[in-house]
């Protein structure tokens, strides 16, 4: 028995192959537990639009039961999924869970949206009761890894997307953005992101300026903002404290004489102008009026490139802190294979105790606390001939040595499996 994972994601498969294995959770809910069995024993199923991966405990023969049941279920070729898979067995699996629940396997590095999504698919496989007490103790140990990785190191600071960096920089020229009012001028994909990110900010108010009014009262309705006609370009600008800029116009909508009389009316009250349109919306000469912060798509791409670059030196310590949390969970999962062992040995020892007892104090008339006593002492005598036994068990296990002195052990002690029992009981 081991930990395996199987799966694909963004870098081994194209999005349509990733489509059509999608999960979904009423799936996992209702066809998924006819999987657990001898081969996998326990379960766990995680699937994202960048991942659909498989973590389970079981014997390495349950990868292929995994892939021939969801192809089943999925109306895919085995032959074609199988170009696709990647499998990872015992410590490479357990490095691979923990990066991916600590956003080191992410498409975007470090990105926070994995947390969630790992625990959901957690959540939803105990719910199915898929799990048991080994792939419990790897989630839970991945989203803690998680949890590590994003206190001790910066792998999930600073914006890596063009959007998320325009409010970072609104945040370093303004601070708190909640008095703060932003315009969005024109309706185009990063702009509306941005303005997004804004509001999750707890920007105060935000204003859709479009030349399709219609567009800008949708707009604005879906970003609970204020919809305005192009008429009003400059009313806006007079309102707003954070401009983004995301038109089709071939021309500059905005020039330096036009924003030096806009500033005048300011009382030169500051203004951050975020041009994300191509070709530019805004006149690059804007940026020499006083008090006017302009910042094209080129200067937002060039600080994404220097956050994309720290995050990276960050992965390096996330990696570490994953490796680290993978041998002690690794450790862990060995010292489990000798615990039904450990327990055979302390009932045995426990039975042959209890046996003499009764035989000896059948004999004598003893006090309740004379009774005590020489419970007491029968129990210490036994933990203390075990001790050496069972550290000498312990040791060995994490060492990975556990095939070889079990049988030892048992021998020596007349031990017997409980599944050889079953066995020689059906047979009778």
């Amino acid at each position: 028995m081991d930990i395996f994972v199987v799966g694909l994601n963004h870098k081994t498969s194209p999005v349509e192959i990733r489509e059509k294995l999608a999960i979904q959770p009423e799936e996992i809910e209702t066809y998924f537990p006819n999987l657990l069995g001898a081969k996998v024993r326990e379960l766990a199923a995680l699937s994202t639009c960048n991942r659909v991966e498989f973590y389970f405990w079981g014997e390495e023969d349950g990868v292929d039961e995994i892939v021939s049941f969801v192809c089943e279920l999925k109306g895919v070729s085995s032959d074609e999924l199988k170009k696709y898979l990647y499998v990872y067995k015992g410590e490479e699996a357990v490095v691979h869970v923990f990066r991916v629940a600590s956003s080191l396997d992410s498409m975007v590095l470090g990105e926070p949206q994995i947390v969630g999504q790992f625990k959901d698919a957690f959540e939803l496989s105990q719910k199915a009761n898929l799990t048991g007490p080994f792939i419990n103790q790897l989630m839970s140990k991945a989203l803690s890894t998680s949890k590590k990785v994003r206190t001790r190191t910066g792998i999930g600071e600073s914006a890596v997307s063009v959007s998320y960096a325009a409010v970072e920089l609104a945040e370093k020229i303004f601070g708190e953005l909640n008095k703060c009012v932003c315009a969005l001028i024109g309706a185009g994909e990063m702009a509306e992101l941005a303005a997004r990110h804004l509001k999750d900010a707890g920007i105060k108010k935000l204003l859709v300026v479009n030349r399709t009014f219609e567009r800008a009262v949708e707009l604005a309705k879906e970003l609970g903002a204020y919809p305005m006609s192009f008429d009003e370009f400059d009313d806006a600008l007079l309102e707003s404290d954070i401009v983004i800029t995301s038109t089709a116009s071939q021309s500059f909508i905005l020039d330096k004489p036009k924003m030096e009389k806009i500033m005048k009316k300011r009382k030169h009250r500051p203004i951050f102008l975020i041009d994300i349109a191509v070709p530019r919306d805004i006149d690059p000469q804007v940026d020499e009026v006083e008090n006017v912060y302009l910042y094209n798509i080129d200067d937002l791409e060039a600080v994404v490139e220097e956050n994309r670059r720290r995050r990276e030196k960050e992965a390096v310590k996330a990696e570490a802190i994953v490796r680290e949390e993978a041998k002690k969970f690794v450790s862990w999962l060995k010292t489990q294979e000798v615990v039904p062992l450990i327990v055979a040995l302390r009932e045995r020892a426990e039975a042959i105790r209890q046996a003499e007892l009764k035989k000896t104090l059948s004999k004598l008339n003893l006090s309740d606390k004379e009774l005590k006593a020489i419970e007491a002492m029968s129990s210490s005598i036994v933990n203390k001939l075990l001790h050496p036994v069972l550290s000498y068990v312990k040791k060995n296990s994490v060492s990975g040595d556990t095939k070889r002195i079990a049988p030892i052990i048992k021998e020596m002690f007349s031990l017997e499996d409980k599944d050889e029992d079953k066995d020689r009981n059906q047979r009778k």
